[in-house]
């Protein structure tokens, strides 16, 4: 068969950087981050997120091609005082810690469910 294996959708390769970074030449506050073995799922989440900061002017994401396992995520600040890299350092840990607080939320919903329907065994 002639289709690409499947680890190549996540598996980066020996001389392959998991995410790059080119200074954009004609704008000084902007930039372009290629993540390598990524798709849709992270680029649209960075992306909300990097919107949702008020140094953000612009943040948008490309896919190449649905065989091709890049993004390319641009990311302009409003001001040459704030690199788009420290954005998107931000916009990361933003996302950490509100998977972290959805994490405790669920575990802690779980276990109140476990203490209010005790039934022992299977409910035998």
């Amino acid at each position: 068969m002639n289709a690409p294996e499947r680890s190549a959708a996540f598996l980066l390769e020996d001389d392959e950087e998991k995410v790059e970074y080119q200074a954009d030449t004609k704008v000084s506050n902007a930039g372009t981050f290629t993540f390598n073995k990524e798709d849709h799922t992270i680029a649209n989440l960075l992306r909300m997120q990097l919107l949702r900061d008020p140094q953000v002017k612009f943040a948008g994401y490309m896919h190449p091609h649905p065989l091709v396992h890049k993004i390319h995520l641009k990311i302009q600040t409003t001001t040459s005082q704030v690199a788009p890299a420290e954005t998107l350092s931000s916009a990361l840990e933003d996302l950490s810690n509100e998977t972290d607080h959805l994490i405790t939320q669920v575990t802690d919903a779980i276990d109140k469910w476990k203490r209010e329907n005790d039934t022992g065994l299977m409910g035998m």
